[in-house]
């Protein structure tokens, strides 16, 4: 096999091509230990609190192999342990496992703020997303910049597939969800499970989701969509979609 010819570079130096095991890049080298598609997603799940198996796979669609050998992996590589004084199995994620947070929090976040848009997805593919994933979602989608200060809970109660009642607080520029009522709502919703995930996306325009009768909303609070992002471009084509529907039902 022929030898890589050395790169030169703009100083006319001749440099050795190295193979990637002997460069220290630490992009590559995390990656070496974190490239696995579920070892950061699972992570992100944990970090919630403890998970048994199977809410483990309610929320990431995992093969029940994959886990078990993901799972066994995190554990032996120290970002994962059993949880202690527990009736059931539990996994929740280590102080090593915490230590990636901020890595989880900055990959989210720029998929929702960036990715979307500059990746051209589609969002026709999110028209069947569960409930319970955007909601606990909603904290890589908060506004940092509009809940500073703010204290404000949300109760959303919702019926049909994929329904159920879940808390969501806002306290000091940070959003915590909970699943059941709340004790103190200052904003309640009610709609079918369908409905409020399409306004949540920004794939229906609230304002006429309203007129319609799909959903309610009790307290005389900012709206939920004042504080969290939606799909980028998607509010303004809801918008859009759902004047053209008017148009045509006159």
């Amino acid at each position: 096999m022929a030898s890589q010819a050395p790169a030169t570079e703009a100083s006319g130096t001749a440099t050795p091509i190295l193979p990637p095991q002997a460069i220290f890049c630490p992009v590559g080298r995390a990656l070496d230990v974190l490239g696995d598609r579920w070892t950061l997603v699972l992570l992100r799940h944990l970090l919630d609190g403890p998970r048994g198996f199977q809410e483990l796979r309610a929320r990431c669609g995992i093969a029940p192999r994959v886990l078990s050998a993901r799972l066994r992996k995190l554990t032996a590589a120290g970002f994962v342990r059993r949880a202690a004084d527990s009736p059931r199995p539990l996994y929740e994620a280590s102080d090593r496992g915490r230590s990636l947070e901020p890595v989880i929090t900055a990959i989210a976040r720029w998929y929702l703020r960036q990715g979307l848009t500059e990746l051209r997805v589609d969002p026709k593919r999110f028209s069947g997303t569960s409930a319970q994933s955007i909601l606990e979602s909603l904290p890589f989608m908060l506004r940092e910049e509009r809940a500073a200060g703010v204290d404000l809970v949300f109760e959303i109660r919702l019926s049909g597939v994929g329904g159920g009642v879940w808390s969501v607080r806002i306290k000091d520029g940070k959003c915590t969800v909970q699943r059941g009522f709340a004790e103190r709502a200052d904003v309640r919703y009610t709609a079918d499970a369908r409905v409020w995930c399409a306004v949540a996306l920004g794939l229906e325009d609230a304002r006429a989701v309203y007129r319609q009768g799909l959903m309610t909303k009790d307290g005389a609070r900012e709206p939920m969509d004042y504080y969290f992002c939606q799909i980028p471009g998607l509010r303004a084509g809801a918008a859009r979609a759902s004047r053209k529907r008017r148009r045509r039902t006159r």
